[in-house]
This record gives C-alpha cells, structure tokens and sequence, in this order.
C-alpha cells in the first residue's frame, strides 16, 4: 500500500469548524511536504479549484500549477499528483509545463485529470464549460494530443476541440505522467479504462470497493490494456482510544457549531433521500471522506488497510485535520507499523502511459 494525502490549500476539509489550523501560506505547505517524506507518505494530489467550495466562495485557495514546482523544489522522493481541469488548460501548454516541472522533480510528476463538473466556477473564470458526455470527449482529445507530444517528435492534430500544427515539444520527460482519473458514470469508466493508469474512487466499504476494482479490471481488459493502479480517499480520525474518537466525531460534524453550516446542512438533508446519519458525515467531510472508515486506533486503522488491500487498493489518498499534527500521528503510530524501518516503499508506481 502506498500513502498519499491531500495538499491543504483550502484551509481545511471540514465544513463545521472554520479554523482548523491549517493557514492557506506558504511556509505550512512547504513545512507540511518536507516532514511528510520522513513520515513515510509517498504522494500529495494538489486540488486544482479556483474557488473554495469547502470554506465558503470567498475563503482563499491556492493555485495547484503554481504551487506545483516549489513543492518539487523543496522535496526529493515525494511524488506530486497535479490535478487538471482538461476545459481551463491548452493541451500543448499542459505538456511543456510538465516537461519542465520534470527537470525539477524527475520521474516525480504525475495528473490527477478531472472532467470538470462545476459550472459557476468556470462562468466566474471565463472557462469552457461542456456538459456531461461532452467533458469526457474533451478530456479523451486532450488526454491524446497530450500524450503525443511527450512522446513524437512532431505533432499535427486536427480535432473537433484542439488544432496543432507542427508542433515540436522538447525537452521529453524522463517518463511519461501517470495518469489518476476518477468517476462512476458508464462514460467516465469507458474513459478510464481506455486512457488513465490508475483509479481513484470515493472512500466506500472494502467490499464495496471490491466489486469497483473488479468492474474496472473487465473493462480494461477489455479494452487491452495494462492492470490498473486502483486508489481510495478517506477521511483519517486515528486515536488511542475508541472513546476519544467518537469525542473526535462528536466535535467534526457538530453542524450547529455555526448558524451558517447548520442552515447548509438543513437544506443538505431536505433535498437527500439518505439516512440522517450518513447525510451528516457526507455534508460534514469533504469528498465522502468518513465513509472509508479510517477512524479508528492504529490497530483498528490497519485492519482497515488490510481489507482495502485485500480489496486490491494501493492507494491511500488521506485528509487529516489538523493536518500537521494528524500527519506526524499516522506516520507514526499507522505508517510505521504497516511498513517498518528499511522495508521500502510499496511496489513503485504505475506506469505512465497517458
């Protein structure tokens, strides 16, 4: 199993506890990346959204390609999961700068691609913004003239989105990017199979999991490719007891600790046809965070692993909250007890063929 996390460039990832102690600056980023190499994680995804649909519109958040290359300056081993919106980025643009972020992190750059899904954020930014099926057949165009010019010498396309002519990209990366998608709609899974290297899915049971790696494993034979990588977010409440972390809980989705998130979550829960209880976590956390059940003490935490893994994940993809010193607990008490001293790192990384 390999670990990653969530870069905290919107000041948190809970919705009832404005100040989580995570300041949206530089010097915790930087601080945060350097301690995590030594705490055992082996990825960050970086989040690409303009606005902040955590904290609020107007909270700050940090630009991923900007942030990307001083992160890689300032770490050596970590690998850097780069998410990109195919509609705000010119495919040929895309490719030089991951070419030149390789020369600073080799072998270390990789994509998280997302079909972008929020239409007011690309309104307010004056992006493109497609429907549904239409996002894939951008992001399957964009995905092939991009893998073209890491890999041709010269490249001529003629697309119903992206015109090139001629175009000559140097230098080539030392390997070409892997390429992290999710989504669960049937067209989504068609793209996946077809053109990433890994899958990355909401935190669900290890069962439920199971039988997603199982459906993309068909429909990437199917489509007669190499296996695919597969990965799982989750939310992390690690404690030495059960009882201080159902108080963690308590604390994390108190949706009335605020009158503001407590009105969001009302008209959350009038709109949803799910059990309280689960409309709760899932409002409360972002991305789904508390339904891969990482909550727990260590011991608890690594049965967790365990089943994941035996579910074919391998990939962790973590929140924590407060991120500093939730980080330096995991490694220590989960990470190093899963991978003890001088056992390496999980088998590598997917081979990148974008």
């Amino acid at each position: 199993m390999r670990f990653g996390y969530w870069m905290p460039i919107f000041g948190g990832w809970l919705r009832n506890v404005a100040d989580e102690g995570m300041p949206v600056a530089w010097p915790y980023v930087r601080d945060l990346a350097v301690a995590s190499e030594q705490q055992g994680f082996d990825l960050s995804l970086i989040a690409e959204l303009n606005l902040n649909d955590i904290k609020g519109h107007r909270a700050p958040s940090l630009d991923c390609w900007t942030l990307a290359p001083a992160v890689a300056a300032v770490t050596s081993e970590l690998e850097l999961m780069l998410a990109v919106r195919p509609n705000y980025h010119s495919p040929a643009l895309t490719a030089k700068a991951l070419s030149t972020l390789d020369l600073i992190a080799p072998g270390r750059i990789s994509l998280n691609v997302v079909s972008s899904w929020w239409k007011d954020e690309a309104s307010q930014y004056g992006a493109p913004f497609d429907l549904h099926d239409a996002r894939y057949a951008r992001t399957q165009e964009w995905l092939d003239v991009i893998s073209r010019l890491l890999r041709d010498d010269t490249v001529t396309h003629a697309g119903s989105l992206y015109q090139l002519d001629g175009t000559v990209l140097e230098p080539k990366p030392s390997r070409p990017p892997v390429v992290y998608m999710g989504g669960e709609s049937p067209k989504a899974k068609d793209v996946i199979a077809a053109q990433a290297d890994a899958y990355v899915m909401h935190g669900d049971a290890p069962e439920v999991i199971a039988a997603k790696v199982a459906e993309l494993s068909a429909l990437r034979a199917a489509a007669g490719r190499p296996p695919l990588e597969f990965g799982v977010s989750g939310y992390v409440v690690c404690r030495d007891t059960e009882a201080e972390v159902s108080a963690e809980l308590d604390r994390i989705l108190n949706v009335r600790s605020s009158p503001e998130a407590y009105a969001s979550y009302q008209d959350f829960i009038e709109g949803s046809q799910l059990e309280s209880r689960v409309t709760l976590e899932e409002y409360s956390v972002s991305n789904r965070g508390l339904r891969s059940g990482l909550t727990g003490t260590p011991d608890q935490i690594l049965d967790r692993i365990g089943a994941y893994a035996d579910a074919g994940v391998g990939l962790l993809l973590l929140q924590f909250s407060p991120q500093r010193e939730e980080m330096a607990r995991f490694g220590a008490q989960v990470i190093s007890r899963y991978r003890p001293a001088g056992s390496g790192a999980a088998d590598g990384k997917a081979d990148g063929q974008p």
